[in-house]
């Protein structure tokens, strides 16, 4: 009787999670952003400069206090994390759109990667570089406009939590688009207006009661309305509903893109 064990096929040999193979994927996707880091750091930083830069010259103190703060301090959260969110949804998306068109899509799915370790290392990437531009801003920017953070680790969980939901859409973005165009119509149909309408440069209280209603439906909004809870102590609405609110939704779409890995949606010729 032979000593040696027939392997069989399709039968994993490495317990129930790929470790390894999940930390290969991270540090893959962590080289790529770091490789372009002037692409990838200092436009969002500059992005970032620009936006308070005009606000505080073209507004600044014309523009009365916005829930009892100055209002550059209280565009600044919002900012960070319309910038953050952005930053990991180009990450996670551009990674899997480029990979579907120079056709090398082939070398993320043919190792033992079950769909759960896909997402998951797709998102912890897209995750940490949105960690990277958010220390950028609040390290260089902050100071100049004399913002503290109150909370520094209820801030260090909404912006993962904004780069883990803007990720989630990225992995289905950028499964679902099979070239360029169709990518800029999502960011430029979906993702902006979601950012743009989410109380970045307002409070909502002043929206008309359709719009403010609106704004109640838009994850982002609990996002940068958590973040400035946590950076200034002030909100719109309960920072637990928000993190509620996101968790649940961040959850769904990372369902979908566990479905769409797991069944090779638009991944398979």
């Amino acid at each position: 009787m032979s000593d040696t064990t027939e392997l069989q096929q399709g039968v994993r040999r490495f317990g129930h999670v790929n470790w390894l193979g999940m930390w290969t994927l991270t540090i893959r996707e962590v080289r790529r952003f770091v490789a372009v880091w002037t692409q990838t750091l200092l436009a969002p930083l500059a992005t970032a400069t620009l936006f308070l830069l005009v606000f505080s010259l073209a507004i600044g103190t014309r523009r009365g206090d916005v829930m009892g703060v100055p209002f550059v301090q209280f565009l600044a959260p919002g900012i960070l994390m319309m910038t953050v969110i952005q930053n990991s949804f180009a990450n996670v998306s551009s990674s899997i759109v480029i990979s579907k068109v120079q056709g090398n899509i082939v070398d993320t799915l043919m190792p033992p990667l079950s769909a759960f370790e896909l997402v998951v290392g797709y998102l912890v990437g897209g995750i940490l570089r949105g960690l990277m531009v958010a220390v950028a801003i609040t390290v260089l920017l902050f100071p100049f406009i004399g913002l503290g953070i109150q909370n520094p680790v209820m801030a260090l969980v909404w912006v993962s939590l904004g780069g883990a939901f803007l990720g989630s859409i990225g992995i289905i973005a950028g499964v679902f688009a099979n070239k360029f165009d169709q990518m800029a119509a999502i960011t430029n149909f979906i993702v902006t207006p979601l950012s743009f309408l989410s109380g970045t440069f307002y409070s909502i209280e002043g929206l008309p009661p359709v719009m403010r209603a609106l704004s109640y439906g838009n994850p982002i909004f609990y996002l940068i309305d958590g973040l400035r809870s946590s950076v200034l102590g002030v909100s719109d609405s309960s920072p637990w509903l928000g993190f509620a609110v996101v968790s649940g939704t961040t959850l769904a779409l990372c369902g979908v893109a566990w479905w769409m890995f797991r069944t090779g949606y638009r991944l398979k010729s």
